[in-house]
């Protein structure tokens, strides 16, 4: 039942508001005492009390001061009926018990419920603004008229926590006269009610009550399982508070968890999953989703790419516009809305680089960037009423792997894969299935971690590590460099550590630590700041007192500016008008858009705008080709200009076709659309049929060279082709020789002999048909041979018989005519004159036979002396030679190169003999004859070697 106290309502703004809180976690202060001092101003205490009645009862009582201000909610009467009647700066307060018991009536100085309430009638003389002290220090008097009776009443601190109320009787009143007593019975011990804020009233015996007031004592704070700070919760009496541990999950990466506990895990998963549910359904169609995707090449890893909320009949997607960016668009039922939003108990705002999604009703929200997310859950609301990714938030690690059936997995890797929800999008995905195996959460090979990750454990981060510890945060970061090293998704590991350092109040400045890596880059007109406000202050908000100490990192408007409105996103220097086109305006100003003219207005519309006017000019365009056109006006696009354009294609006459080395030119006269045609040189050459411009070649024919030139020929007015012969090279190699080519100006170079390169590395030139023995080795001779009008080079080896230096002779030993092989006279016996019998090819004119044949020869030694004559007195000769005696003529078959066979007759030896032959000294041509002979059957030896060596 309410407390309805008589008077008139205050008329003053000043109302004191309803209801109050504490403010934890601060003591409150009280003060209680029975009323044995009274103070005069601000003076020393009097141990006196007075009042203006003496036949008034004085009633004595314990209550807590509250601050001056203070609301009515202490005023609310429970469990009881109450009715209020004020009587002589007292209030009769009577309390209707039950049927046939009557009333139980009590009277409560006004200058108590003065602190609960500013009392206003037209019989209160004065209403007086209470103090509130600790100790035993007075409080302020108060003091009451009613008529020409005035009673005060004074309240001292004091270490009293309790005192009774006297009631009176129903019907009973306070006069000048004698005390009334009570006849009514109470019931003891058994009703109790609210008598003004954080001040309870308990009946305790016929005729008195006991008033306690609520003292609360800082209760001791408690380890948060999520390393957290606790929060500070008002209790449901509205009087004192406890410590709680806020439910607090966040993801980021690709993606690693922290649950509402503080259990670090990572999961790779790419279907749509489960993050919260109620466990017992308490909330209409509740929950919040994560939407995973494979974000690398390999589908190995796995990040968030929409995060999905669901409240009643709203659900609320933010979706990642760009991959690994921190654009992020909002639907809500699947439509687009603009933030900030506010429909239905849902609120979603932009936070810095966040998009926040807040329930108030639920007192959570939850945020998401793109790269990141987090949900903040109240204990109070959901403390041992959640499951899914997040795990269950009961300050305990023990269960947040738990899965739909209420069983605890062996990990969070194999329980979040439980959590899948159907996804039409996503068909490969079959909630319920159970899993083949946990996925492998560390890198297969090992690597080097970024050095981004070392800042989480350095100091730009140490201020945070007592409040938040770093080290799952920098694992995380180190598998993200690993895994995915190319993406920067390390980044968001320190983002999201340093977003959580800021839940905690610390605000680390961490981004231009990163070399760049990790820079956040602003639109123009704002800047960065790693902490800056929650809600950015508004034109519209900036009278309003933002209580709020967190800070979060984003782009903001720079000093000196602030945001116009929290759904238009400009920064202005003073706070007029912003309309459509996102231009900030002062008031006052007039401005022209949309073909409005507009002027900027302090007031509800803000922006007054009507039809821009124009000044219509009209235009007459006469002349062949004119036509009328409407353009836009530079100087004001809303009006039009009117104007004659020229348009060629509607005039009549028509360009001529100009010769080769001819062009059209035109010119416009003066003051007319059509042009005049005429043909004019180029200044250009002429040859079959095309055109060359100055300093061009002109292909005349090979043996030419021509260009043409800027000489003009008068006659023809074409431009001069300058020719002159085409040099050609008369040097070429050894070896080669010119050779005209047919169709060509010069000949070229065309190898001619053989180039051979000896076994010095010397080259070596032969004509087709040379023989040459190599200079330092005779055995080795080269030839040259043409074969169809190609040249082969060979290269041979002669062969010598078994030659023994010991079985000759000595100064017998000498070369063959070949000059490679050995040969001497034998040191026993002489070698009769015989036949010798040898296989060998035959080559004549080039031909070859093709197998080996038996030829023959004479060989051997026969008499052969000088002696002195003492008669003659000169030399006598005796002179014999080994020779044939009897031959045959023998055919065979040559093989030609052209590839054609010849019969050839050759001579076979039969017989040899010594025979007589006359000794002479030969004449000098002589001499010459038989070395030529000599030479020719050297080569004849030669050739034969050759044959034998390439056979």
């Amino acid at each position: 039942s309410l407390l309805f106290l008589t008077g008139t309502p205050p008329s003053t703004p000043s109302t004191p508001k309803l209801t109050t809180t504490p403010s934890p976690p601060q003591t409150p202060t009280t003060t209680t005492s029975p009323p044995s001092t009274t103070t005069t101003g601000t003076g020393s205490p009097t141990p006196t009390t007075t009042t203006s009645s003496t036949s008034s009862p004085t009633p004595t009582y314990t209550t807590t001061l509250p601050t001056p201000g203070n609301s009515l909610a202490g005023a609310v009467v429970r469990s009881l009926p109450v009715v209020a009647l004020k009587l002589h700066g007292h209030l009769k307060l009577c309390l209707s018990v039950g049927l046939g018991m009557g009333n139980q009536c009590i009277l409560i100085p006004l200058a108590l419920l003065l602190h609960c309430y500013y009392v206003h009638s037209a019989s209160l003389s004065t209403i007086p603004m209470s103090t509130t002290t600790s100790g035993t220090t007075p409080t302020k008097t108060f003091t009451t008229t009613s008529g020409t009776t005035s009673s005060s009443f004074i309240t001292i601190n004091s270490t009293t926590t309790s005192t009774t109320f006297k009631t009176l009787p129903p019907g009973s009143t306070t006069t000048s006269g004698p005390t009334g007593t009570s006849t009514a019975v109470t019931t003891t011990g058994s009703e109790s009610w609210w008598l003004c804020n954080c001040t309870k009233v308990i009946c305790i015996e016929d005729n008195i009550v006991q008033v306690i007031p609520i003292i609360c004592n800082p209760p001791p704070k408690p380890t948060c399982a999520n390393g957290l700070s606790p929060v500070p919760v008002i209790d449901e009496d509205g009087c004192c508070w406890h410590w709680e541990c806020d439910c607090y999950c966040t993801g980021w990466g690709d993606p690693h968890y922290m649950t509402f506990d503080g259990l670090y895990y990572s999961y790779q998963g790419n279907c749509t999953y489960v993050l919260v549910e109620e466990i017992n359904k308490k909330v209409d169609n509740f929950g919040v989703y994560i939407d995973n995707y494979h974000c690398d090449t390999r589908d190995v890893v796995s990040c968030p790419r929409t995060l999905i909320v669901r409240h009643e009949t709203q659900e609320v997607r933010l979706r990642t516009a760009q991959p690994n960016t921190l654009q992020v668009e909002v639907t809500v039922n699947n439509q687009l809305v603009a933030l900030p939003y506010k429909k239905f108990g849902v609120s979603i705002y932009e936070s810095g680089i966040n998009r926040v999604v807040e329930i108030p009703e639920l007192k959570m929200n939850v945020t998401y960037n793109g790269l990141s997310f987090s949900i903040r859950m109240p204990y109070s609301l959901f403390g041992n009423n959640t499951q899914g990714q997040c795990g269950t938030c009961n300050n305990n690690t023990a269960d947040d792997c738990m899965l739909p059936d209420g069983n605890i997995a062996a990990n969070c890797e194999t329980m979040a894969d439980h959590w899948q929800v159907v996804d039409p999008s996503k068909p490969q995905c079959s909630p319920g299935l159970v899993p083949t195996g946990s996925p492998s959460t560390t890198p297969t090979q090992p690597c080097k971690e970024s050095s981004i990750c070392e800042l989480l454990l350095g100091s730009v981060f140490k201020p945070c590590h007592a409040f938040v510890q770093p080290e799952n945060y920098y694992k995380a970061c180190v598998f993200d460099s690993c895994v995915l090293p190319n993406l920067d998704l390390e980044c968001s590991s320190l983002q999201i550590y340093a977003a959580t350092c800021a839940d905690q109040g610390v605000c680390i400045d961490w981004r231009n630590h990163t070399n760049g890596v990790c820079s956040h880059e602003c639109p123009p007109g704002k800047e960065y700041r790693a902490c800056g406000p929650v809600k950015e202050m508004t034109c519209k908000s900036r009278g309003q007192n933002d209580t709020s100490t967190k800070q979060v990192e984003g782009c903001f408007c720079p000093n000196g500016t602030m945001l116009y409105d929290s759904g238009v996103d400009v920064c202005v220097k003073t706070c007029g008008c912003v309309g459509v086109d996102m231009i900030p305006r002062e008031f006052g100003e007039k401005f022209t858009v949309d073909c409005q003219d507009c002027i900027c207005l302090e007031g509800e519309h803000g922006i007054v705008c009507k039809p821009h006017e124009c000044e219509q000019k009209q235009v007459t365009c006469d002349g062949e080709g004119f036509y009328e056109v409407v353009e836009v006006n530079p100087k004001d696009s809303c009006c039009p200009l009117f104007t004659c354009k020229c348009n060629t294609s509607l005039c009549t006459a028509k360009a001529p076709k100009c010769s080769l080395g001819f062009e059209v030119h035109s010119y416009i006269p003066s003051g007319q659309c059509c042009p005049v045609y005429k043909c004019v040189p180029k200044g250009v050459c002429v040859h079959e049929n095309a055109e060359f411009l100055p300093n061009s070649s002109v292909f005349v024919d090979k043996c030419q060279n021509c260009y043409c030139t800027n000489d003009v020929n008068i006659s023809t007015q074409l431009n001069i082709i300058s020719c002159e012969r085409v040099p050609c090279n008369t040097y070429c190699q050894p070896g080669y020789e010119i050779k005209p080519v047919k169709g060509e100006c010069c000949g070229k170079c065309v190898q001619t002999k053989c180039i051979i390169q000896t076994a010095d590395n010397s080259e070596l030139i032969l004509s087709p048909g040379d023989f040459k023995n190599d200079p330092h080795n005779n055995c080795t001779i080269y030839s040259c041979v043409d074969v169809h009008n190609q040249l082969i080079a060979s290269t041979s080896e002669i062969t010598c018989p078994a030659f023994n230096e010991e079985n000759c002779k000595p100064g017998t030993i000498s070369f063959l005519p070949n000059g490679c092989c050995k040969t001497c006279a034998p040191l026993d016996s002489s070698t009769p004159c015989s036949v010798r019998r040898r296989k060998d090819f035959i080559v004549y004119n080039g031909c070859r036979s093709v197998d080996r044949v038996e030829l023959t020869e004479c060989e051997g030694t026969c008499g052969t002396f000088s002696l002195y004559s003492a008669e003659a007195n000169s030399m006598d000769h005796s002179c014999s030679c080994c020779r044939e005696t009897r031959t045959t003529e023998k055919h065979v078959v040559l093989k030609c190169p052209g590839g054609h066979s010849v019969s050839h007759k050759y001579i076979y030896v039969e017989n040899c003999s010594c025979q007589d032959t006359e000794c002479s000294r030969p004449q000098p041509s002589e001499q010459q004859n038989n070395e030529e002979n000599d030479k020719a059957s050297t080569l004849n030896r030669i050739k034969r070697a050759i044959s034998l060596t390439s056979k």
